[in-house]
């Protein structure tokens, strides 16, 4: 076969959308090597890049095209497809070029969460008016429809109409680094590095709303000196809701306890510097329990990222993060400090249970497997091209 993925993400973006492409496409292309892969990159370069033989990129050819990137991802990339003679295409991030529907090529979107449409004041307005139109014509046009977790699932079907047997799930896997135990040299490395303390709960997500950071440090300062391990925060933000979170930790008297490590620790504003993504693992090796507490996610690849790394997890009951976590995690009211704070101190204070629900997590991770989720996804690309040999 001949699949095309929409490569914008998978070679420009540092997050969860960029690291879903890169790890689907590399698991796919070493799983399946019979087939030939093709990424549409609508920009030269970027921060990533691939070495399979298999898998080879596509970017704008016409003077226009390479000026107009966004107008060649969305629609004029079309005509290159027909060249290559396609046989599937897939938009790995919510939406599938126009036009596409009238060449003959198979099509599949995933769609990671409605986000835009559950929380939209979290949103410019224009912003959530063209993830609509996005969203929806690639959802009615799609030959296929991959959800990351069963509550988008029902999201799409919920708020859009679509029919319930056009969607498929199918877990997301996340970085193979996160399965490999860190050096001591690594982690004495990094704690010098990043000024750490010997133990720490851990955060890891932008800073927004819905990701609810405040609500860790409302559960921190209820501790008082009942507990006194700090927060290590790693993410970025500086709207409104940051700012809040920044107040409160100044009125609380938390700024010897929450460590921002995107600016380079502290709790000042400062320069927002990237984390390179191989420290990750240790440093999630290192911690004492992640804190996930966010109120709506897609999916919540921390929680997996966690549990390969051995780290128990602390989530809120909401949208889909039970069905990542399952039985390993400990789970509580997003709205609810105290109820965190009780489950901090429990995880703190209690080695034995930490170590059992890092063993149960090691083994809930195995069902998000890069295997798992290749397999996966390859069985919906069967149900569009049944002829196809795999």
């Amino acid at each position: 076969m001949n699949i095309g993925f929409d490569a914008k993400r998978a070679y420009h973006n540092h997050t969860g959308l960029g690291h879903y492409s890169r790890s689907l496409i590399g698991a796919l292309a070493a799983l399946y090597p019979q087939h030939q892969y093709w990424l549409f990159n609508p920009k030269k370069n970027g921060h990533y890049a691939f070495d399979e033989p298999n898998v080879r990129q596509v970017l704008p050819v016409k003077p226009l095209h390479k000026a107009l990137p966004w107008a060649w991802r969305s629609k004029w990339m079309v005509g290159q497809m027909r060249g290559l003679h396609l046989d599937l295409y897939h938009g790995l991030s919510h939406e599938i070029p126009q036009g596409i529907e009238n060449t003959g090529i198979k099509t599949v979107v995933t769609i990671h969460d409605l986000i835009h449409e559950r929380y939209p004041h979290q949103y410019k307005a224009l912003d959530v008016r063209i993830y609509r139109q996005k969203f929806r014509h690639a959802c009615r046009h799609a030959n296929a429809i991959i959800a990351t977790s069963q509550q988008t699932k029902e999201d799409i079907v919920a708020l859009y109409g679509v029919d319930a047997h056009k969607i498929w799930v199918c877990y997301q896997s996340c970085n193979p680094m996160f399965e490999t135990p860190a050096s001591a040299h690594q982690k004495a490395s990094l704690r010098e590095r990043y000024q750490l303390p010997e133990q720490y709960f851990l955060s890891v997500g932008s800073i927004i709303e819905r990701k609810n950071l405040l609500l860790i440090c409302e559960a921190m300062a209820s501790l008082g000196n009942k507990l006194l391990i700090p927060l290590v925060v790693i993410g970025q933000g500086t709207g409104q809701y940051a700012q809040r979170v920044k107040q409160y930790i100044a009125q609380a008297g938390l700024g010897h306890k929450v460590l921002f490590l995107n600016e380079g620790g502290g709790a000042g504003w400062a320069k927002s510097v990237h984390l390179p993504s191989q420290h990750l693992p240790a440093l999630y090796q290192m911690a004492t329990a992640l804190i996930y507490p966010s109120v709506y996610e897609g999916f919540g690849i921390p929680i997996l990222e966690a549990m390969h790394s051995g780290l128990p997890v602390i989530a809120s009951n909401a949208s889909c993060l039970p069905e990542v976590g399952g039985p390993a995690a400990r789970y509580v009211n997003w709205q609810n400090p105290d109820e965190l704070a009780a489950a901090m101190l429990e995880l703190a204070t209690q080695p034995t249970l930490r170590q059992q629900m890092a063993v149960a997590g090691l083994v809930q991770a195995q069902n998000f497997s890069r295997q798992r989720c290749a397999e996966g996804v390859m069985a919906v690309y069967g149900q569009l091209l049944p002829q196809a040999e795999y």
